[in-house]
């Protein structure tokens, strides 16, 4: 049986609430622990009367989807439950195409809506699913891994995966509502719980030394859970929710939240997205490293950042060199083709988000392709 994070005891409910400010489509964040049990009602409270799509991975299902149809069945909801194969291979047109059917098929109308229970692979595609049937139906989040909880199931970002690259067709779409309950991470393998982690550092790193800081003296509660992890979520999305509201559609500062990305999209389309090789979570944590050595270079920090950087990841658990990965990998001109087809590139122009210290990541347009080749192959190499 695969490892997993500390369970708490405590039965007490200390929920926090936050709030993606979007005008008439904002909404709230409820985040603690014992929050499934009471999904039915906040979601019959957003969307009153409407009937549902519960579209969950095959190993979600059984962990969890029981007992969140109790909860839906206790606000007198009515459901219809789908559920898709484990894993990124999911995110994909053929599945996009039967999930739509499938929708289509319990007979669901506009005023109708569709749930994503599961992680990140499971939201973007329920997303981009609501967003396309009948033009736009309500949609609700229950994310169940920490990476979906403080990352891919706040913002509205949807879509599948194609031969070109990693979320690549897609929609900003935003749900109704996000219920993430820190008590099903209990079930979570820990490899899973340390890749969620990767994005947890990241808002430290990108924005908010103070956090990271907060992390390095905490992280240890948080993977035992408690007040710790609560606040670790809390505060994760709290910062995503603030980049969303001032720029939805990532035509500026919400590029901030891609640290690490470029870079661990380009590791992650390199083995073919096996993730027995690389999860996402990893893909970021090396991609991280990857954005502060390759920051170094270009002497907008020290060493002694890039150090302390490593060490907390390491520290975690999380991979920091390219060669943590088994197998074999391409060359750096096969990372050059895939890095070209990143969402961030304009007019051919690479952009990449780069640092000049802890919480000071910035947007730099029209890297120069040979230092970031000549960067890989060094990296590959070493």
């Amino acid at each position: 049986m695969a490892e997993t994070v500390a369970a708490r005891t405590s039965t007490d409910r200390d929920d926090k609430t936050v709030r993606v400010e979007l005008g008439s489509r904002s909404y709230d964040i409820r985040i603690g622990r014992g929050v499934l049990e009471t999904a039915g009602a906040e979601i019959a409270a957003v969307l009153p009367g409407a009937r549902l799509a519960v579209i969950a991975d095959e190993t979600v299902a059984g962990l969890h989807l029981e007992a969140f149809s109790d909860s839906l069945r206790a606000a007198a909801i009515q459901h219809t439950a789908i559920t898709v194969p484990a894993g990124e291979s999911s995110k994909c047109f053929r599945e996009f195409e039967r999930l739509c059917d499938e929708v289509l098929a319990a007979r669901l109308e506009r005023g109708d809506a569709v749930v994503a229970l599961g992680g990140g692979v499971t939201g973007d595609l329920t997303g981009f699913v609501a967003s396309a049937v009948r033009r736009g139906m309500a949609f609700v989040q229950v994310p169940t891994t920490l990476l979906a909880q403080v990352d891919s199931s706040v913002g509205g970002k949807t879509g599948i995966n194609c031969r070109h690259g990693k979320n690549l067709i897609g929609a900003f779409y935003q749900p109704a509502l996000v219920l993430a309950d820190t008590a099903v991470l209990d079930t979570l393998p820990l490899r899973d719980f340390r890749a969620g982690y990767a994005e947890v550092a990241k808002y430290g790193l990108l924005g908010d030394a103070d956090f990271f800081d907060w992390l390095e003296a905490n992280w240890k509660a948080v993977f035992a859970d408690g007040e710790a992890r609560d606040e670790a979520v809390a505060r994760s999305c709290q910062a995503k929710a603030d980049v969303v509201a001032a720029d939805e559609l990532e035509s500026g500062r919400r590029a901030l939240l891609n640290l690490g990305h470029t870079f661990g999209h380009a590791l992650e389309s390199a083995v073919s997205y096996e993730t027995e090789r690389l999860v996402h979570g990893e893909g970021v944590a090396i991609g991280m490293m990857l954005a502060h050595e390759f920051s170094e270079r270009l002497g907008l920090i020290g060493d002694d950042t890039v150090a302390r950087v490593r060490a907390h990841l390491g520290e975690v658990g999380l991979p920091v060199r390219i060669q943590d990965i088994p197998g074999q990998l391409p060359p750096a001109a096969t990372f050059m083709d895939i890095i070209a087809q990143d969402k961030k590139v304009s007019r051919g122009a690479l952009t990449f988000i780069l640092t000049r210290g802890i919480g000071e990541a910035f947007v730099e347009k029209d890297v120069d392709p040979a230092l970031v080749s000549d960067f890989l192959e060094e990296k590959l190499e070493a």
